[in-house]
């Protein structure tokens, strides 16, 4: 898979800008005694990357609102990704058991780039490889391309020697949610589980 900016649809003059009010926004948050030190970029507010609503590796339709109380974590990427999917899911593992007795406050959520070829049965089993309890989610085409603009995942295809041998570039950060639904961070791909687990424990502090 082709690297790709970790802060997904963001030209460099947007960019820019986004650093400069996220960077704003950090110090004025920062102010507040009661207020958490993130490790990741804190998006607290943004009114993108608002949930989902699909089926799942067994079948099951599934919402944010499904696993209130914990920290959600999003990930998008695919089956066959060699590198960035696997690390990031056996990372997630980590964090799991890095929390230890708060561990099953956390929810892993895969979200399929690629439904034609990741059928649920095969999302089960690549679940199996990571964490038995973490969900994959299988949207329809249609859905794909709402969730991924809501979330602004960016991703391609790109053609292989045969028709079913493509691979995809796509954004490599996932997504924290609170335990009350709300999007609070932008993780960082290879910010390292450790990081991630003290984020997460933070997020299971908030009210």
């Amino acid at each position: 898979m082709t690297a790709v900016s970790q802060l997904p649809f963001l030209n460099r003059r947007t960019l820019g800008l986004w650093l400069v009010g996220a960077g704003l926004s950090a110090g004025l948050i920062a102010c507040s005694p009661n207020a958490p030190s993130f490790k990741s970029v804190d998006i607290t507010g943004a009114d993108y990357a608002k949930g989902f609503a699909m089926s799942d590796q067994n079948g099951q339709q599934r919402t944010l609102a499904d696993f209130a109380g914990k920290v959600v974590i999003v990930f998008f990427g695919y089956t066959q990704c060699p590198d960035v999917c696997p690390t990031s899911m056996q990372e997630l593992a980590e964090v799991k058991r890095l929390l230890g007795a708060e561990g099953d406050k956390l929810q892993g959520v895969f979200i399929t780039l690629d439904p034609e070829r990741d059928t649920p049965e095969l999302l089960k089993a690549y679940m199996a490889n990571f964490d038995p309890s973490f969900v994959a989610l299988h949207p329809t085409p249609e859905q794909l391309v709402v969730v991924a603009k809501d979330f602004k995942i960016y991703y391609k295809k790109v053609d292989g020697k045969t028709a079913t041998s493509y691979t995809l570039d796509h954004s490599a950060g996932s997504y924290s949610f609170d335990p009350q639904g709300r999007v609070r961070l932008y993780n960082r791909y290879g910010m390292g589980a450790a990081a991630l687990a003290a984020d997460t424990a933070a997020l299971l502090k908030t009210k």
